[in-house]
């Protein structure tokens, strides 16, 4: 799930308690190319307020001047679909022949229960799954055991919330900064542990947490999900192998290791040595990132980014 999204949902919570009706807006299907994916939401108040976005702005803009206008009852779930000709698409800034469709629905004091459940369980790093029965506009909750693509259908729209994928670096060098800052931007979570805290006193990333600590009870706490991406960076073998050493016992969904292919090498020899399952070595991804012959930290740390941006495309569309 992305922040923004999250901000959404936030958003909605607060403005029922202030005793608005608010809108929600979820981008449920779209044809040819589109500015935001399915799934994206924008939330909506009668006076303008509004956050999350299913466009560039125009489509907001003319979603809002519509509501003010009365066109939507708001009675029940409405579909609403935008670029339905080429007149349009040019009015609301969207690529040729792209359709995005959405659903409207109204939100009442009621929702705050659903939607407060689904924070509670994105703050535990689970996922969950929203069922809305389209006529009757009732909201049924259900755990999911892991990230579902949105479905629609004539009589429900099933959606999934999950947790955002975490970072979590081991070395607080001039590498981690730029990946903090590069992940960030992805809307990645970011976190940074080490043992040294003369690195954590010299850190000069953007403000995101810093933990020291030895890197495997820092692991055990904050990312053994598999929503979790584990990558060592010190060059040090006595703080990367007791990383990678409980890193490669968890869920997370990817462990990897900075260094050469002769340092990998090496490092794959003291993890045998200390006995760890061949199964379990086998994840490591190392030497971490795509090969683009990168050598400066910046570079580096586009390559890594890249690797984990094909990894999620690959899973997504298998």
């Amino acid at each position: 799930m992305q922040a923004l999204d999250y901000e959404v949902i936030q958003h909605l919570v607060t403005w029922l308690d202030e005793g608005s009706q608010p809108w929600l807006c979820t981008i449920v299907r779209t044809v040819g190319s589109s500015p935001r994916p399915v799934g994206s939401m924008l939330a909506l108040c009668d006076d303008g307020r509004q956050i999350g976005s299913v466009s560039g702005g125009c489509i907001e803009e003319d979603l809002l001047e519509r509501l003010r206008d009365g066109v939507y009852s708001g009675e029940k779930p409405q579909i609403v679909e935008y670029g339905v000709s080429a007149e349009e698409n040019e009015r609301l800034g969207l690529p040729c022949g792209g359709r995005i469709i959405l659903q409207l629905e109204r939100l009442r004091a009621a929702d705050k229960e659903w939607l407060t459940t689904i924070l509670s369980s994105l703050d535990k790093r689970r996922c969950i799954e929203r069922h809305l029965d389209l006529d009757s506009g009732t909201t049924t909750l259900q755990p999911a055991e892991h990230f579902t693509p949105l479905v629609l259908d004539d009589q429900r729209l099933q959606q999934c919330f999950g947790p955002r994928m975490r970072i979590l670096l081991v070395g607080a060098g001039q590498l981690a900064s730029r990946l903090a800052e590069l992940g960030l931007a992805m809307d990645y979570e970011v976190i940074v542990t080490d043992p040294r805290e003369k690195s954590l006193q010299q850190w000069e990333g953007p403000q995101i947490p810093l933990i020291q600590g030895m890197p495997d009870d820092v692991i055990v706490e904050q990312a053994r999900d598999k929503y979790s991406i584990i990558i060592t960076l010190t060059h040090d073998p006595r703080i990367d192998d007791m990383a990678l050493m409980e890193a490669l016992g968890t869920e997370a969904w990817y462990v990897g290791a900075l260094g050469s292919k002769r340092t990998t090498k090496k490092r794959l020899e003291r993890l045998r040595q200390l006995d760890l399952p061949e199964e379990q070595i086998a994840r490591l991804r190392a030497p971490v990132g795509l090969d683009i012959a990168s050598k400066t930290p910046i570079e580096i740390a586009v390559a890594i980014m890249a690797e984990l941006t094909l990894l999620r495309r690959r899973k997504t569309t298998a």
